[in-house]
């Protein structure tokens, strides 16, 4: 007999790091077998993180931004308003898949979600992360496993205050970071984004995650436990989408 059990996608909006941080520690902890898996969209007040690899030299000139000892793989990085960050709270064990295939299914999301706006972008084999063509890196990623359950996730560079990358060395590879906002005509909106799949306002969709496979069904009426109400159409939904799909592929295959 199959166990179905939701997938909740929260939009929690601007937050404190700190505050998220501990939430995703005290959520990961107090999980059991019966818990939904479940992913964070947050925008972050402005602050640098350290990986547990970090080193203080890739912390450049701080200045008045706090720097926060985090327990995620990687070095330091920076979040901001105008940049998405979305938390994975996923139980690997009970879906049978390791930590580099849930790497590989967040940076291929990523890469087609660029695609989405005609962007070529690709992972690197020796540092986690999306560069685009030229080089610069759009987005990053870092996740910490405990006892088989994943929290931390990926940081996707939209419309943003830029000027705080010169004061670090992102994730300690010199490399140049960029925005999807750099990369168009138009900058996009973080609050309003006409979504290539157009998916309609109200509609509710409910993702049980099954034993044998994994189920996404849409759904109109409203309230029961597991659905996820897309009440704005945001860059988030389209990167998510590009996610979930990558997970019912692995299921299915």
């Amino acid at each position: 007999m199959s166990i179905a059990l939701p997938l909740l996608i929260r939009h929690l909006g601007i937050q404190d790091y700190k505050d998220t941080f501990e939430s995703m520690k005290r959520f990961t902890d107090l999980r059991d077998e019966a818990s939904s898996d479940e992913i964070w969209l947050v925008e972050h007040h402005p602050v640098f993180t350290q990986g547990q690899a970090g080193k203080e030299e890739y912390v450049l000139l701080p200045g008045d931004i706090p720097v926060i000892k985090s327990d995620r793989g990687g070095h330091v990085t920076y979040h901001g308003p105008g940049q998405i960050t979305a938390y994975l709270m996923i139980d690997l064990k009970r879906l049978r898949i390791g930590v580099r295939d849930l790497v590989s299914l967040i940076e291929k999301a990523l890469v087609n979600t660029l695609a989405d706006w005609n962007i070529k972008a690709s992972p690197r084999s020796d540092a986690p992360g999306v560069y685009i063509e030229t080089g610069e890196k759009i987005a990053s990623l870092g996740l910490r496993i405990r006892k088989g359950r994943s929290y931390h996730g990926l940081n996707f560079n939209v419309d943003m205050d830029m000027s705080p990358w010169h004061r670090i060395n992102p994730c300690g590879l010199d490399v140049t970071m960029t925005q999807l906002a750099d990369l168009l005509e138009i900058a996009p909106n973080m609050e309003t984004v006409v979504c290539r799949r157009r998916y309609d306002r109200g509609v509710q969709v409910h993702c049980a995650l099954q034993v044998r496979g994994l189920v996404c069904r849409r759904r109109h009426d409203r309230g029961e436990h597991g659905h996820v109400f897309l009440r704005k159409k945001r860059i988030g939904i389209i990167m998510l989408w590009h996610l979930i799909l990558r997970l019912v592929c692995w299921f299915v295959s």
